[in-house]
């Protein structure tokens, strides 16, 4: 059981932390214990960075990556990226990693999480509509799933791979070396590259 300071500023900022995925009540102790020690300047200058992320980024309404551009995304506005080849992240941190490989050239569509019957999270909540609409323009050759290797990426990736299925395009999904239940993000950039250059098509 975790003690209740009554403290009401204290017992507020836990209350707030614990909304915060992963952050249980002990984790939360610590994390305002730690808040309590910076100093006001820090202070301000968290408060100011979580008010900027609010402010100033948007989704690019090409890729649906997090971006500060007016317009298209740095990736979405390059002439260097093949324009035949999509590769399908869960989240906008992921393509970090996948560019991290080296491997990757094409660009990119960020679904902002995956299908998930459990908690309740449908089709029409991702970014799936927009990435088909990108399909029926005829130019996408490939479109490489790169999506975590549990139940809702597989979920997903099904969903998506039937939604192909009549557009004459290649479905194809990492592999070799991401383990089931693996998370991209903890995936290590020889691995991930590897999984890219391997990578198998969807059968449906």
């Amino acid at each position: 059981m975790i003690y209740k300071h009554h403290v009401p500023s204290l017992d507020r900022l836990i209350h707030e932390l614990k909304k915060w995925p992963g952050v249980g009540s002990r984790s939360a102790n610590r994390l305002a214990n730690w808040l309590l020690k910076m100093p006001q300047a820090e202070i301000q200058q968290l408060i100011q960075a979580l008010k900027d992320i609010k402010t100033n980024i948007k989704k690019c309404p090409g890729c649906f990556t997090f971006t500060e551009e007016e317009e298209l995304c740095r990736l979405c506005r390059s002439s260097h990226r093949k324009a035949d080849l999509i590769c399908v992240v869960e989240e906008p941190f992921d393509i970090a990693r996948v560019e991290a490989s080296g491997k990757f050239k094409g660009r990119y569509h960020v679904l902002h999480g995956t299908l998930s019957p459990l908690h309740n999270v449908k089709p029409e909540d991702l970014t799936i509509k927009p990435l088909l609409e990108k399909i029926k323009q005829g130019q996408i050759k490939e479109v490489i799933l790169a999506l975590d290797a549990d139940m809702e990426g597989d979920i997903t990736a099904l969903y998506i791979g039937k939604l192909m299925k009549d557009h004459n395009i290649k479905v194809s999904r990492l592999a070799h070396g991401i383990p089931f239940g693996g998370d991209i993000n903890y995936i290590d950039e020889q691995t991930l590259g590897r999984a890219l250059e391997n990578r198998v098509e969807v059968v449906i």
